[in-house]
């Protein structure tokens, strides 16, 4: 496994991987040390989490350079996402509890009882784009509720993974209980029908999530897939122009574009159209572009050189089919995976930029009459992961919100974001299930049905 800086394209570090034996045996170990977790309670498994929260903020301007020498995130947004899983661990640890009570239903029955027991061994596989939030928002919630994490993190960010290990480690939580493989994703292929295995998690593309659902399914694994998403943000005749503007030049510019819930396709009323656009191309000229490491940078370069080459040409082929470009759509030359913000208009159905997701800096502008076709092109797709409106009828934006769009988190004037006291996770091609929340930590465990007569 190589990391390779994205800034510069240099290779940063090559790890070995795990071979079957090796694989095996932390298997082994994994499972084991979940079965003895399992009786603990929740109080001794909050203290390690609480502990790993500790050790993040003493460690999150070396853990935010890792990642933006891995995977090209700016160190200001590093450590935004170090303080997230911080928080995150703290919350799981107060609230897992609660969660997960047992439930007393009346029934003819002296005592009818739901109880929430663990599963057993989780296998996360994550992806590259948020490295330290995608593995806690997993292992926090799946190690409160007593199970066990076996993590299979993406290539380029195996740094991260192994640095996730040993903050574990570090924080107390027993031997074997959170273990990373470095393995390619063809060595998976095991572990789906281990009978040690209780359930897959997966955080990735929609081709990645079908391909997961229908291995785990054989083996009859339970799954949560968190897939791609082309969020629409609609911005309505009433809306704070200025809030919407700058509400989706940051969704769309976060992490150089690169997240699932990044504002994909902004959905304008033709009233405000030109007013709004001037608002957004003046936000994208004033980003700064730069080196990840600089605590001023705005945007970094792309994850990899194949996700940059990927993403010029969806853009080209917009373009050669009518799209407009009003900024940005030039790779630039010079050392790195930089791609510069980037704004498409005139945006039709047969475009790829309509289409597809667009993970990078590109922001897709669409043109609509009222609020009615703005509901119809945002769902108008096969994803369904985020979306937001603009009014300054809280109402109208609350009923459009719940009603009307078909995604699984919904912002009336803010950005989409996710909370860990809230579910997360979307419908269509953008997966199933939910992780974070009461529901997310309840996803890997057994629902249990007591009845004393």
């Amino acid at each position: 496994m190589r990391s390779i800086d994205p800034s510069t394209g240099r290779t940063l570090c090559e790890y070995p991987e795990h071979d079957p034996a090796e694989v095996g045996a932390r298997l082994g170990r994994v499972a084991e040390a979940q079965r003895h977790w399992a009786r603990s309670s929740f109080a001794e498994r909050a203290v390690p989490l609480r502990r790993a929260a500790e050790l993040l903020e003493a460690e999150k301007h070396q853990l935010a350079e890792l990642m933006a020498s891995e995977m090209g995130k700016p160190v200001r947004q590093g450590l935004g996402e170090i303080e997230k899983c911080a928080l995150g661990a703290r919350i799981f640890a107060d609230h897992a509890e609660r969660w997960l009570a047992p439930e007393s239903i009346a029934t003819e029955a002296r005592q009818s009882r739901v109880v929430y027991r663990p599963l057993g061994v989780i296998l996360a596989i994550m992806p590259w784009n948020f490295p330290f939030w995608q593995v806690f928002r997993c292992a926090a919630p799946a190690s409160m509720a007593g199970n066990a994490v076996l993590l299979k993190h993406a290539p380029n960010v195996t740094g991260c993974s192994l640095a996730i290990e040993r903050l574990f480690a570090d924080a107390g939580l027993p031997p074997g209980l959170f273990a990373s493989l470095v393995i390619p994703v063809e060595a998976l292929e095991p572990l789906y029908g281990d009978p040690r295995v209780a359930g897959v998690t997966l955080t990735g593309s929609t081709r990645a999530g079908r391909t997961v659902a229908a291995a785990a399914g054989a083996a009859l694994k339970k799954i949560v897939l968190e897939l791609g998403g082309s969020d629409p943000y609609l911005v309505l005749a009433d809306a704070d122009l200025e809030l919407a503007a700058s509400s989706c030049a940051a969704s769309r510019l976060q992490n150089a574009g690169q997240s699932c819930i990044a504002a994909k396709r902004l959905i304008v009323v033709q009233d405000v159209y030109p007013a709004f656009v001037e608002r957004l191309l003046e936000r994208f000229r004033s980003v700064r572009v730069g080196d990840p490491r600089d605590e001023r940078t705005e945007l970094g370069p792309l994850a990899r050189r194949d996700l940059r080459d990927a993403l010029e040409l969806q853009v080209r082929a917009s373009v050669a089919r009518g799209a407009r470009c009003l900024l940005g759509g030039e790779t630039p030359s010079g050392p790195g995976f930089f791609y510069p913000p980037t704004i498409l208009a005139d945006v039709r159905p047969g475009m790829p930029a309509y289409e597809e997701e667009l993970f990078g800096p590109v922001a897709v502008l669409l043109r609509v009459r009222d609020e009615a076709e703005a509901v119809r092109v945002a769902n108008d797709t096969r994803y369904g992961l985020g979306a937001a409106v603009f009014t300054r009828d809280l109402e109208r934006g609350r009923r459009i919100a719940e009603l009307e769009l078909e995604a699984g988190s919904c912002s009336v004037n803010a950005m989409v974001r996710s909370d860990p006291r809230l579910p997360f996770g979307g419908v269509r091609d953008s997966g199933l299930g939910r992780e974070l929340g009461q529901l997310g930590i309840r996803e890997f465990t057994n629902a249990k049905t007591v009845v004393v007569a």
